[in-house]
């Protein structure tokens, strides 16, 4: 391996590992249409917005456990636009459970459930979630939303929640375009960001990847400054168990 090569190769690492910790934003999005996707949260530190999530229960967020920070954490939800002025849905967060197997996103298991402290009010919606535990057929269309970045050099964060469509990407062919940044966790599916300008950046991981309006898939990696390189998500299905058993628990 030739110096230069290994040096091109730590900063690609040193790149994923960044926009694994933050998450991901929708490049060439659009503005989502008004009071479409109410389940949408925006999960924030100190009242700034860090990762998306959703609800999948009337207490319960659902998002990335790599989007546990330090400090303050609130879940805005209800709106689809996030400026200072316009929020009055947030709610405090009661309990966080990450998975007990997570460690890093690279290692998997990025998934965590947020328990709210208050009861939501009727503006806000709940979307389901895939409990069929199959791979996606690859010219499904799907859709990805968040309030990050609409373009690779863009700002980290804009005010309005924007989405686009995304297509599964075969398992196998998604880990051979990743082999060499590093092998795939377990649990995980692809979408997007393969011969596509459209698919998720950083500033917004923990959104949810939506197959015929299900949710199916929480966005955890991502490589935007690489077309060729698919978005990776945790499989929601593989992780269905764990889910009912902490709703259950109420905590």
């Amino acid at each position: 391996m030739t110096t230069a090569f290994s040096l091109l190769l730590s900063v690609a690492l040193t790149s994923l590992t960044l926009t694994g910790t933050f998450g991901a934003d929708i490049i060439n999005g659009k503005i989502v249409k008004k009071s479409s996707m109410l389940y949408m949260a925006s999960v924030q530190i100190d009242e700034k917005h860090r990762c998306g999530g959703f609800l999948i229960d009337p207490s319960y967020v659902l998002t990335a456990a790599h989007c546990d920070k330090s400090g303050d954490m609130t879940v805005v939800l209800g709106t689809h636009n996030i400026s200072a002025q316009r929020v009055n849905l947030r709610y405090t967060v009661q309990h966080k459970h990450k998975h007990p197997n997570f460690t890093n996103v690279k290692t998997g298991n990025d998934i965590m459930l947020l328990k709210l402290s208050k009861k939501l009010k009727k503006v806000v919606k709940t979307i389901k979630i895939l409990s069929e535990d199959k791979p996606l057929k690859p010219n499904s269309k799907c859709q990805v939303a968040g309030w990050g970045k609409p373009m690779v050099d863009g700002p980290n964060v804009v005010n309005d929640l924007l989405v686009t469509d995304v297509s599964p990407i075969n398992f196998t062919t998604c880990q051979t375009l990743w082999k060499k940044l590093q092998d795939l966790p377990n649990n995980v599916l692809c979408a997007g960001g393969t011969k596509t300008k459209s698919g998720a950046c950083q500033s917004d991981s923990g959104g949810p990847l939506v197959c015929s309006g299900k949710a199916v898939g929480i966005v955890s990696m991502d490589r935007c400054d690489s077309p060729n390189i698919p978005n990776i998500y945790t499989q929601i299905s593989k992780y269905k168990k764990w889910i009912k058993e902490v709703i259950k628990g109420g905590a």
